[in-house]
């Protein structure tokens, strides 16, 4: 048990857990957390679901002794515990999904080494967010470490241990063919995360896999949950610029940046420019629509409300049914299962695939572009530039008082202009009817820090800037100019 009173609902969040390593997040609290988890997901002998949940982790030093920790709640709870040891996030949806099995990932991503985490899955790879399960294993594990309920020591599960690596490189292999592909150099920077583990083995031949027509420059390969070089978060410029730089150095065709657990890919290109996560969207979404499938000729393909405007263009162009989505994992897969979705994108470079059970995978998001890129001869700074043709802000972050009460100044003054506005996820601006050059901006809070998040998309650069600058004078007054 923890040797101080803990408050779940400090680290468990509307998507995962998430706390410092110690004073958050120990052992107690992880066998506290499996307990539940075993209930709610139906891994304990009463349960419909079936006896296993599949566990894997990532390099932090902390992660061993919490999933040691993890497997002592369920086991105790009486279900059966399969090891899948080191793996990135999307290589536990793998194993979710080919054992049709409840899983949890220890990893808190691109935070500091000081943090740790559990993202939870059920069968399927199926999502446990705030409203499909996350709450009630926070109620449980918080009544466990109260001492309201006794945690269960007598279940009679048991460990065993499996390396799923190879199969899960296959399996991505299977889903995007290569071998044709022109020759190409690629970067691959995997921040001392778990891509220095995944890009060997489905890049190359670490898993024994027949050589593909790549050249695979690694930069940080060293699996190091301390992240020495930067951090693993390639959503900050700053950590993009040693890619950036070898990308140019090396004469590469392209340049792939992995977050800690790798479940997200960023792109730069020849010149060594980031592309924008939307073109990716845009880019893998058609191909998605080309492939050949069953069913109604309109897929569908998911995109969140701060990707480009492009995204929902070029899909229906293609004949495709563009379907705009809240931020967040959870939402996107439940929103996947629901429409029946070939393909959905997020803005933050998570892309969810239905033929890998509607979850995420960056590395399958890569080989899409390996693939584009590889189909055709020129760079990837021309192959991308039809699928980005606007000007985007990036998300820009604000410290604020009262996220509602500025909000809704920044709000009433907009629509006082005739701007159209939603409220799908925090608030969404759009320019009034008729208005040219057309503009869109979003607002929305951070849910663990007192921070507006804003992106903005314009027709052009200087409409962009514009609209963006005056945003930003009134989130940071605290009213409207």
């Amino acid at each position: 048990m923890p040797s101080a009173p803990v408050d779940l609902s400090a680290i468990i969040k509307a998507y995962d857990v998430r706390g410092l390593v110690g004073t958050q997040l120990d052992e107690g609290v992880a066998e506290a957390i499996g307990a539940a988890a075993a209930r709610v997901l139906e891994v304990g002998p009463d349960g419909a679901g079936g006896p296993l949940v599949v566990v894997g982790h990532d390099m932090r030093p902390s992660s061993p002794s919490l999933v040691e920790a993890f497997a002592r709640g369920v086991t105790g709870a009486g279900g059966e515990v399969l090891v899948v040891g080191l793996c990135s996030t999307d290589g536990l949806y793998y194993a979710s999904g080919a054992l049709d099995a409840p899983g949890a990932m220890f990893t808190a991503s691109h935070n500091p080494a000081s943090y740790n985490g559990i993202k939870l899955c059920r069968a399927g790879a199926k999502p446990v967010g705030q409203d499909t399960g996350l709450a009630q294993v926070r109620e449980l594990a918080q009544q466990h470490l109260d001492g309201a309920v006794p945690l269960p020591r007598d279940g009679g599960g048991g460990v065993t241990r499996r390396d799923l690596l190879a199969d899960y490189a296959r399996h991505l292999r299977s889903l995007v063919d290569l071998r044709s592909s022109r020759p190409l150099r690629v970067v691959v920077d995997a921040g001392n995360g778990m891509a220095g583990l995944t890009a060997p083995a489905v890049l190359g031949t670490a898993a024994g896999l027949e050589a593909l027509p790549l050249e695979v420059l690694p930069l940080y390969f060293e699996l190091d949950g301390t992240f020495p070089n930067h951090e693993a978060n390639p959503l900050e410029p700053e950590n993009l610029r040693d890619l950036q730089a070898a990308v140019r150095a090396a004469g590469a065709d392209l340049g792939l940046a992995f977050d800690g657990d790798a479940d997200r890919c960023f792109v730069v290109d020849e010149r060594g420019e980031p592309v924008s996560p939307s073109a990716v969207t845009a880019l893998v979404a058609l191909r998605a629509l080309a492939a050949p499938r069953s069913g109604d000729d309109g897929a569908v393909v998911l995109h969140n409300l701060i990707t480009s405007r492009a995204v929902p263009e070029l899909v229906a162009a293609a004949g495709g049914t563009p379907v705009r989505t809240r931020v967040g994992h959870s939402y996107i897969k439940a929103e996947m299962a629901r429409t029946g979705a070939v393909f959905g994108g997020e803005h933050s470079a998570h892309y969810y695939f239905a033929d890998f059970w509607g979850a995420d995978t960056g590395m399958l998001a890569a080989l899409h572009v390996l693939a584009a890129l590889g189909e055709q001869d020129g760079p990837l700074s021309a192959l991308v530039a039809a699928y980005d043709p606007y000007a985007a802000s990036g998300e820009v972050n604000s410290t604020v008082a009262d996220a509602a009460a500025t909000t809704e100044a920044v709000r009433t003054a907009w629509a006082a202009r005739g701007a159209q506005e939603d409220h799908l996820d925090g608030l969404t601006l759009t320019s009034p009817p008729g208005e040219a050059p057309w503009w869109w901006f979003n607002l929305r809070p951070s849910n663990t820090e007192p921070l507006l998040r804003l992106n903005v998309e314009g027709a052009d650069d200087a409409t962009m800037r514009r609209v963006r600058d005056e945003v930003l004078a009134q989130v940071r007054a605290g009213s409207p100019a």
